[in-house]
């Protein structure tokens, strides 16, 4: 066992030993942290000072592969419980000094005087531990974030685009407010779905509440409105505003045998309700 390795044993056993008082500094310098936590337990199910420890050690015998599966587990942990960054980082910069305060005192019960070559060897073996747990740890808070923001945008995506049953074969498609890219690709997938599921005859899409509607969007409007069709559905377009209008006779956008277009949505229903 060379002797770098066997300090790393020595330094890991010292912080083992001396447990309490490690997490009794740690506590001291993290004073905004040790107020919280039983509180984070009792939230996330997180035990800060265990979880300490598992840091320390992992930093101090490079166990790479453990310690980017440990920033994980505790990116998606503090993710799933919204708990706060500011604390996360002020805990894991109290480990930091403290691994260091440890390592100093360990250094001096045993009369070891590194040399200016060990010490540096040291501060990039624990300085780059740490920074590489704490790049993993926001990595994967970051990322958990962004798919459960895009999971609750989708859903409230797919309930903002009801296809409401209102006869056997016919159903009512009404938006409202603005139609960019991503939602128009959402319509595309639920009506298309609806369509088969309810096996709807005729879908009437009242667009009296759409608010704006760029031209991108009005073509890829005109897309659904094919892919209904090769559905064996016929689409019906009511409540078109003035302006929508306009806009659309300007560019050359047309529902010609895509779609019929009548005035308001009361009229058509009662056209093929009656």
């Amino acid at each position: 066992m060379n002797a770098t390795f066997q300090n790393c044993a020595n330094i890991s056993q010292f912080i083992i030993e001396n447990r309490d008082k490690f997490q009794e500094k740690l506590l001291s310098e993290a004073v905004n942290v040790a107020s919280k936590i039983n509180e984070i337990l009792l939230k996330g199910n997180i035990d800060l000072l265990k979880n300490a420890e598992t840091l320390a050690l992992h930093v101090i015998e490079e166990r790479d592969a453990e310690l980017t599966a440990f920033a994980r587990q505790e990116g998606v942990a503090w993710a799933q419980h919204n708990l706060t960054l500011a604390f996360k980082l002020e805990w894991v910069q109290a480990i930091r000094r403290t691994l260091w305060d440890f390592n100093y005192k360990w250094e001096k019960l045993n009369n070891i005087v590194p040399s200016q070559e060990d010490f540096y060897e040291l501060e990039k073996k624990i300085n780059d531990g740490i920074d590489d747990f704490l790049n993993g740890f926001f990595l994967n808070y970051s990322t958990y974030k962004d798919e459960m923001i895009n999971e609750q945008r989708k859903l409230v995506e797919h309930l903002s685009v009801p296809i409401i049953p209102v006869g056997p074969t016919v159903a009512v498609l009404p938006l409202i407010g603005s139609i960019d890219t991503y939602r128009m690709q959402t319509i595309e997938e639920k009506a298309l779905m609806d369509i088969a599921a309810q096996q709807v005859q005729t879908l009437v899409i009242d667009l009296s509440g759409v608010a704006d509607m760029e031209l991108d969007v009005m073509d890829h409007f005109q897309k659904v409105l094919t892919g209904v069709n090769m559905m064996g559905c016929k689409a019906i377009i009511t409540g078109m505003r003035p302006d929508l209008t306009r806009r659309m006779v300007h560019a050359g956008i047309t529902f010609d045998k895509k779609a019929e277009t009548k005035g308001t949505l009361q009229e058509t229903l009662r056209l093929y309700l009656s």
